[in-house]
């Protein structure tokens, strides 16, 4: 899979492009890009995706955007997985932000060779949000390019959508999210050095750092951590600001790994949360919180038992 930055290609292969932020890359986005894959295979095209970064609602309003449910490396390792050929990677700027509905589309033709473009019938872009599906298909039919519009996905009569599994996480609904997504939620990172504080209650954890500091859930949780090299780990995780220990402290995501002792740090894990445990709490001291986590390990332990 190639990955270019903005709206170029270097070569002269022409496309079937999709467009839009995929945060999660959920069941909905997966739907739209098997059509994209049936439509590039019929038309003898490669598979394009556009995305967005920042998200632009980052850009716009950065204290009340959305939690985002995948970094860039996640959503891009999910993407190869999906067989995309190329996803072009924009950074949204003031520059890209002033960019009209008009210039946007002829890009796609002129310089990503767009044949087919696939996008959500209530998808807008382009300064002021002033494009549409319409806009798109009046400008396709005078360059030359198809254009198509993609429906929404339902669950239970839920339109699957990012919201929706935000929303779903922060309530503690994991199974939920899960269906929503295709996949257990996770969160992938490098372990990194921490205060070290795990240990000296006896129960030593891998902190892995975040790419933002805006999770879409909190708490703790019974996880499966995959390591590089080591396989799929059970455990038990914490994220959260660690009330009893800090004040004012951003999340932190602490795993606890079962029957697990090697140094792992600079490695890269990525952790599936399967079940919220409890919500944090601030103890009154440290023996309070240690007796916590031991009861926190015990429950995790025997939901493995129970439903692994």
């Amino acid at each position: 899979m190639q990955i270019l930055r903005g709206l170029h290609s270097s070569g002269t292969q022409a496309v079937a492009v999709t467009i839009g932020n995929f945060d999660g890359v959920h069941l909905g986005h997966q739907a739209l890009l098997g059509e994209l894959r049936a439509a590039a295979q019929a038309r003898g095209l490669q598979t394009a995706v556009v995305i967005f970064e920042p998200h632009p609602r980052e850009f716009f309003t950065p204290q009340q955007a959305p939690a985002r449910l995948t970094s860039l490396r996640e959503k891009l390792e999910l993407f190869r997985t999906m067989g995309v050929d190329r996803v072009h990677v924009c950074r949204f700027d003031v520059l890209f932000a002033k960019q009209t509905a008009d210039d946007f589309i002829h890009a796609l033709y002129d310089s990503l060779h767009a044949r087919f473009v696939l996008i959500g019938d209530d998808f807008r872009f382009g300064s002021g949000r002033a494009g549409d599906f319409a806009l798109m298909q009046k400008i396709g039919a005078q360059r030359g390019f198809e254009v198509a519009a993609v429906h929404s996905v339902l669950h239970d009569g839920v339109r699957i959508s990012s919201t929706a599994i935000r929303e779903a996480l922060a309530a503690g609904q994991i199974r939920m999210a899960r269906d929503y997504l295709g996949r257990p939620y996770s969160i992938s990172g490098r372990v990194v050095h921490g205060d070290g504080m795990g240990r000296k209650l006896g129960y030593p954890t891998a902190n892995i750092q975040l790419k933002h500091n805006l999770p879409p859930l909190k708490g703790i949780y019974v996880v499966l951590a995959h390591a590089e090299g080591l396989g799929v780990l059970q455990g038990v995780s914490s994220l959260g600001v660690r009330p009893t220990l800090k004040q004012d402290a951003k999340p932190v995501l602490e795993v606890h790994l079962f029957e697990f002792a090697q140094q792992i740090y600079g490695k890269h894990l990525r952790v599936e949360f399967l079940q919220k445990l409890r919500n944090e709490e601030k103890y009154p001291n440290l023996e309070a919180l240690t007796r916590q986590i031991a009861l926190d390990v015990e429950h995790a332990k025997q939901w493995f038992i129970d439903y692994e």
